[in-house]
């Protein structure tokens, strides 16, 4: 649905977005995420048209961003992060003030409010001034105006900055809500924001894309190493280390402290095989009495810190 080549943008010496490329599939949830400077949030402007590219190529359906931007940008709902929103309306005001300048035809105007005071959940403010409401439901509200439209795409820059963590939750539940019938962009620097909330995620620092991916593929594919935790009984650390050394792929043997009687151990090995069979059968020719043994799981935010460090 979005095919984006070559996406460039300078702001005089220093550039912001570097060349980057990525398509978004139809129904798709993208998440963009990287650290605050990354250039998430040009991205996004060049997307919704509010920032011409310095070079490159945006295409929305048979629409390209220098020929058809009127076109494109009907197709699309944007949610900046400071949602510019009216606060001396009335919440029903202003959506009804939306729909007038979106051209909504009036028979349908007052059902789609409805509508979406229902998917946003603002039933109950819906006759309280913008100004008097949390951030949360200014949020909302500001949600309810980029869908006024009924758009194909919906763009949102950092849509749950600033929020506490039940409201959070909440506008991760309009957005799955959203992204049954919708293509939805956001982008965000709270790493569990896009694992609980995307279908794929697209990494970006300092202006380039350094990963592309499915949250569960990133995790199997990112990192040169494993990490395996074990903790035992009747043994001491260097007869541990001098029985599992003999195992092809361990790169380290760390001893780690614990306030008990038993050895904590972490492997370090080379992430192309699994060593846990190798490793529990030479425990098992033993008489060390095995108390724990796990291959440590790779996080959204060890993968984040990895892939950006080394950019």
């Amino acid at each position: 649905m979005i095919q984006v080549e070559g996406l460039t943008k300078y702001y005089n010496e220093v550039c912001a977005v570097d060349g980057i490329n990525f398509d978004v599939q139809r129904g798709e949830i993208l998440g963009l995420l990287g650290p605050n400077g990354a250039g998430k949030t040009t991205t996004l402007r060049m997307l919704t048209g509010y920032l011409l590219p310095t070079s490159g190529t945006i295409r929305v359906e048979d629409f390209t961003i220098d020929e058809n931007l009127l076109e494109i940008k009907k197709l699309m709902g944007y949610l900046p992060e400071s949602a510019p929103l009216f606060h001396c309306m009335l919440v029903y005001d202003y959506l009804n003030y939306v729909a007038k300048i979106r051209e909504i035809d009036r028979d349908k105007k007052i059902p789609r409010i409805r509508h979406l005071a229902d998917l946003c959940g603002l039933n109950e403010v819906m006759h309280s001034a913008i100004g008097e409401l949390s951030k949360g439901y200014k949020q909302r509200v500001g949600l309810a105006h980029a869908m006024m439209s009924d758009p194909e795409i919906l763009i949102l820059d950092e849509p749950t900055s600033g929020l506490d963590p039940n409201q959070i939750v909440e506008i991760r539940e309009i957005i799955r809500q959203i992204g049954k019938e919708k293509t939805v962009i956001l982008s965000t620097h709270i790493l569990s924001e896009v694992e609980a909330t995307c279908d794929r995620i697209v990494i970006i620092d300092k202006g380039k894309i350094i990963a592309d991916d499915s949250t569960q593929t990133l995790k199997q594919s990112v990192g040169k190493e494993r990490f395996i935790h074990i903790s035992l009984l009747n043994t001491d650390f260097h007869t541990f280390e001098a029985e599992l050394k003999s195992i092809g792929g361990i790169i380290e043997i760390e001893h780690l402290n614990g306030e008990d009687d038993m050895l904590h151990v972490r492997l370090r090995c080379i992430s192309g095989a699994d060593l846990r069979e190798p490793i529990y059968q030479k425990i098992k020719q033993t008489d060390w009495v095995l108390m724990e043994f796990h291959q440590e799981t790779k996080t959204l935010e060890n993968i984040f810190r990895e892939l950006t460090t080394e950019n």
